[in-house]
């Protein structure tokens, strides 16, 4: 039995540039790793897999989320990276990153399943090899795999760690999430995407102190979602009137944003915000 940690992430910042050949948008984001985190348990079936369990015998178990999810394609598309060589699995998933969030939760839920099914079958596989799997089942994967703050490039595949300045965060997930795919296609309509991407520049962001960093954040993706859902900007407004250094959705959204120079900060705003608020930290470095 291997117990993993699956941390929540926020693009604090995200360019979008061209379609790509593959159908993807090339992307440029900085992200930051939270202390917010899915744990996950994942250990052999003891009785080699269940009848009912599908061909693999593997089970994926989380609670109130219905249906496939990335943990089950994380398994399958390592069960086909080894050529089958790994035994029936369960999963436990205790879900605590809300769903549909833009806080990618699936992602590091499959991430955090290619850890640990990697390590039960003997750790065959490198860093860069359950990175390249994970470019095939999300564009949030790879960053996960080894989860700390990174400048992410390419669709995602392209994983560069960096450090950031201590900060807080509130997070405000609302009850009805929104399609990524709705988000980009709105993007691309109302022109909201860039043809120049800047990975130099967000590596030096990463390196200034947090007034610096805060005033820099932007979102791409932020227009789109908005078209989508005005009500969001209400949200922004009130992260920012509650004290926020600045204020953004995380990215294709719904969830909004904000940054604060500590908890007690954070805390006495989610405090006077909303119910549904999250308050929460950075991953400490490794």
């Amino acid at each position: 039995m291997i117990r993993e940690q699956a941390p929540a992430k926020v693009n604090l910042v995200l360019q979008v540039g061209d379609v790509r050949a593959d159908g993807l948008h090339e992307l440029c984001s900085l992200f930051a790793s939270l202390e917010l985190a899915d744990e996950l348990t994942v250990e052999t079936r003891g009785d080699g897999g269940a009848p009912g369990r599908g061909a693999t015998g593997d089970e994926v178990v989380c609670a109130g989320v219905a249906g496939r999810n990335l943990a089950t394609r994380a398994l399958a598309e390592l069960r086909a990276a080894l050529d089958g060589d790994l035994p029936p699995l369960r999963v436990t998933i205790d879900k605590r990153i809300p769903v549909a969030a833009g806080l990618g939760g699936g992602s590091a839920d499959a991430a955090a399943v290619l850890r640990a099914a990697n390590q039960i079958t003997g750790a065959p596989l490198d860093p860069d090899a359950l990175r390249a799997i994970g470019a095939r089942i999300g564009a949030d994967v790879p960053s996960q795999v080894e989860p700390r703050h990174a400048l992410v490039t390419g669709a995602g595949e392209h994983v560069e760690p960096l450090d950031l300045p201590p900060m807080a965060l509130v997070l405000v997930p609302q009850d009805e999430g929104l399609s990524t795919a709705d988000v980009y296609r709105a993007a691309d309509q109302i022109g909201s995407t860039r043809a120049h991407l800047d990975p130099g520049a967000l590596r030096a962001l990463a390196a200034q102190p947090l007034d610096d960093l805060a005033s820099a954040l932007e979102n791409d993706l932020e227009p789109a979602a908005l078209h989508l859902r005005p009500e969001l900007a209400e949200q922004l407004a009130a992260l920012r009137s509650s004290g926020a250094l600045a204020a953004r959705v995380t990215g294709s959204g719904p969830t909004t944003f904000g940054v604060f120079p500590d908890l007690a900060s954070a805390g006495q705003a989610a405090a006077a915000l909303s119910s549904k608020a999250l308050v929460t930290a950075l991953r400490p470095k490794p």
